[in-house]
């Protein structure tokens, strides 16, 4: 039996306004580590996308965002957009926001309609972190040629901001969950 989840107009808006949100955190800046990995808002974005969108939705989110750098629109890190950055370092960090948002929105929303900071928490870490982790590394390990332990030592430096990104999108959904409940229920 398939599992059939129905997409609504205001569904797709809420996507799109998320994508977007990630694409807009790529602008600050990025901070280089000389690795090819840049310090970015952009997991923020991601986390975000899960924990409020759920996890279908916050997927979609993020494949949106990826597909518009894809195509040429200069919404990655550093500016960058095309396929050509599928050969970066950072290219399974990208690839990953999208099960990574996935897992965050399934773990966070698991109680659908009733926010909860443990699940929250624990929806950013798991997704948020160790699963884009786990296939941005050996990705960037494969297009440094470096071996998965020297890979990992690039990304240790990541592991606090990242921390500081999961209480951020912890207390920013907090807030919208209490100012607009109904942005949790699907």
């Amino acid at each position: 039996m398939a599992v059939t989840t129905k997409i609504t107009l205001r569904d797709l808006s809420r996507i799109a306004v998320f994508a977007a949100i990630i694409a807009a955190l790529t602008f600050p800046g990025a901070i280089p580590l000389g690795t090819g990995v840049p310090i970015t808002l952009q997991t923020l974005g991601v986390m975000l996308a899960g924990v409020v969108l759920g996890g279908y939705r916050g997927a979609l989110a993020v494949t949106l965002y990826v597909v518009l750098g894809l195509v040429g629109l200069p919404i990655f890190a550093e500016h960058s957009s095309g396929f050509a950055v599928l050969a970066g370092p950072s290219a399974g960090f990208l690839i990953g926001f999208i099960p990574g948002a996935f897992v965050t929105g399934l773990i966070a929303r698991a109680n659908k309609g009733k926010f909860s900071v443990i699940r929250a928490i624990l929806g950013t870490v798991i997704g948020g972190i160790a699963v884009v982790y786990a296939i941005g590394i050996p990705v960037m390990a494969a297009n440094l040629h470096v071996d998965l332990i020297t890979a990992t030592g690039y990304v240790t430096p990541f592991l606090t901001g990242d921390f500081i990104k999961v209480a951020l999108t912890v207390v920013i959904a907090f807030g919208l969950y209490r100012a607009y409940p109904k942005a949790f229920k699907n």
